[in-house]
């Protein structure tokens, strides 16, 4: 069996951390953030969720609609969080169709370490838009993947379509 490795994953996930922060959780820093602000990647906030850009996505748009109760136990969710984080993952596909137009989605949540969860002591879903093609001999061959939209012309875009769909 061939295994894709991605080092990246562990500077992502230790970015998120300051000295003094390396005992926070970086989802529970979040959970107040203004989505109007640019200075954060928040896209949207509920009663018990958030939506937030990956910093280091897989693809253009990928989002993680995050409750904002500090659980890892995905059982263990009450069900208004389930129902609006299930609510808010709808809302991210209709905004990212809106915004990058893409072929297909993946949704999902990775449950522990094992499971490949790069955070895994907060629970959150990932919608992650995919288009033909997007796989590419990029990231086999150059081991790098091609994002090709900075995050905050993303966001602003998706602001505007949350804004818009949530009329």
């Amino acid at each position: 069996m061939e295994k894709l490795w991605s080092p990246w994953r562990s500077k992502y996930i230790e970015s998120f951390k300051s000295d003094e922060d390396k005992s926070k959780c970086i989802f529970c820093q979040m959970v107040d953030l203004n989505p109007a602000e640019m200075n954060n990647l928040v896209v949207e906030s509920g009663k018990y969720t958030f939506t937030v850009l990956n910093l280091y996505p897989y693809n253009n748009g990928h989002l993680m609609v995050v409750p904002k109760r500090h659980t890892n136990d995905f059982s263990g969710l009450f069900q208004y969080e389930l129902s609006e984080s299930f609510e808010k993952l709808q809302l991210a596909e209709k905004a990212l169709l809106k915004v990058l137009k893409p072929q297909g989605f993946n949704i999902g949540a990775n449950i522990g370490r094992v499971a490949g969860a790069g955070i895994e002591d907060h629970i959150h879903f990932h919608i992650v838009p995919r288009w033909n093609g997007d796989s590419n001999f990029m990231p086999i061959i150059g081991e790098v993947k091609v994002i090709s939209q900075d995050l905050a012309e993303t966001k602003s875009k998706l602001l505007e379509a949350y804004s818009f769909l949530n009329k």
